[in-house]
């Protein structure tokens, strides 16, 4: 099956970034613009890309907590519903919310729930997305599970706490990370970026810059998994995750958010150079 080309909205994404922009950056409104303009099956991979934010809402309405991020696919009441019935979520997420509220149901029979509910959330959202149809978006949620796992264990490990307790999901890099005694964790041949995000966490005691670092990480490799897509769901949904750092850093450091902000139209130009050649 061919990819859905959507030569006009990419071309329009500079536009779409623009506009928010002079309004004062709204990431929400972009993905609803982009949302308008896809179809079903590349909506739904959109949304699956912002479930992340519905798993933060998810633990932070079941803790009491009333941080609630925007940028999730629901609201903070719909949210309280699903805690009630799930009906909207992705099915492996939704396997959890129900296995926790009734630990004798049958959904507890393949969800361990003697483990922290965050934990089994999140393993489920990234399991959900490694069987996603964008190519996209199964490798990039594979190396933001890593790349959330590794920084979880460098800190869990300066602290002196179980490795184990922090990590996320399965997989050979997990396994890795809660058996490995090196500095490395034996994964430098395996993760290129893993001394960054250990110098980053290690050496790094401004908590802003730590994760300033982290998230240059996160758009270099969100630019390079889309190298070679141009027009389909594959470039869509990585200018979305270099939106979402922006809109990140509008928050956390308004020059910063600017100068992401820039960087992100300058490298729109860059490929519309080279879609040119």
């Amino acid at each position: 099956m061919f990819a859905t080309q959507y030569y006009c909205l990419v071309a329009s994404l500079k536009e779409y970034a623009l506009d928010a922009d002079t309004k004062g950056f709204d990431a929400r409104a972009i993905v609803s613009g982009i949302l308008e303009e896809v179809n079903r099956g590349d909506a739904r991979e959109v949304r699956l890309l912002y479930g992340y934010y519905d798993c933060e809402n998810i633990a932070a309405l079941r803790a009491g907590r009333s941080a609630h991020n925007p940028l999730g696919n629901f609201t903070r009441e719909e949210l309280a519903e699903e805690l009630k019935a799930p009906k909207r979520l992705p099915e492996a997420v939704a396997r959890v919310v129900r296995a926790y509220a009734d630990p004798e149901g049958e959904d507890a029979e393949t969800v361990d729930t003697s483990r922290r509910f965050e934990k089994e959330l999140f393993g489920a959202y990234y399991a959900a997305c490694g069987k996603a149809g964008s190519r996209f978006l199964r490798e990039w949620s594979a190396f933001d599970r890593n790349l959330r796992n590794v920084s979880a264990a460098v800190t869990a490990r300066a602290a002196g706490r179980a490795v184990e307790e922090v990590v996320m999901g399965g997989g050979d890099v997990a396994e890795q990370l809660q058996r490995s005694s090196a500095a490395d964790f034996g994964l430098r041949g395996e993760l290129p970026y893993i001394d960054a995000v250990i110098a980053a966490v290690n050496d790094e005691a401004n908590l802003v810059e730590k994760e300033h670092k982290i998230d240059l990480i996160r758009w270099n490799e969100a630019a390079e998994l889309a190298t070679f897509d141009y027009f389909d769901v594959n470039a869509i949904l990585s200018y979305l995750v270099r939106i979402n750092i922006v809109a990140r850093w509008t928050l956390l450091d308004a020059a910063r958010g600017r100068e992401m902000f820039a960087r992100l139209l300058a490298e729109l130009d860059g490929k519309e150079l080279i879609n040119k050649e």
